[in-house]
């Protein structure tokens, strides 16, 4: 019999796998750190599964998620990637991705303004359903407004809540998860 797991995790062996292995699991690593910040901008308004599915094209696509080399992206390599079937193409959240490179490169420490949404370690939260997790809550509300300030966009509360939850700032699980018990420290 498999784990119990969170209502929003399908059987899909991706979602599965993302659920048990990386949502939810803290993270200081600012490589992954900015692959998730955009990989949730380009989720606006679309599913996670869509975006898991083509997380290795976007991989490609996205040079790696390298921070330095997407800065040096333009108009040209926008009109590239919008004719590639294997991602999303979306020419706003592909503007997006070299604007965002360019603020997160010009932060001091991107892990600490990340995690200084939560003071420095998860906030470890006991929902009973997933009814009873917010859209947005207070941290992402901050997170916000603090990106915004720094240059991003696509980081709007909705999206930086899904961030939050992802890297493990927020640690969303619910009780009757599996890995609530494992996060739940």
């Amino acid at each position: 019999m498999s784990p119990q797991r969170c209502t929003w995790c399908t059987n899909d062996p991706l979602y599965v796998a993302y659920h048990d292995h990386e949502w939810g699991v803290p993270s200081h690593d600012p490589q992954h750190l900015f692959e998730m910040l955009i990989l949730e901008g380009f989720q606006a308004g679309l599913s996670w599964i869509t975006i898991l599915r083509k997380r290795e094209a976007f991989r490609t696509a996205l040079l790696g998620f390298d921070p330095h080399a997407l800065a040096k992206t333009d108009e040209t390599w926008v009109e590239t990637r919008m004719q590639n079937p294997a991602i999303i193409r979306n020419r706003l959240k592909l503007q997006a991705v070299g604007k965002n490179a360019r603020a997160w490169l010009a932060l001091p420490d991107p892990v600490d303004i990340i995690w200084s949404a939560v003071d420095g370690k998860p906030r470890i939260h006991h929902y009973e359903h997933l009814e009873d997790i917010p859209v947005a809550g207070p941290e992402a509300q901050q997170l916000s407004k603090q990106l915004k300030k720094l240059g991003f966009t696509f980081v709007g509360p909705t999206i930086c809540q899904s961030y939050l939850q992802a890297i493990g700032c927020l640690m969303d699980h619910t009780t009757d998860c599996a890995r609530y018990a494992a996060l739940a420290h």
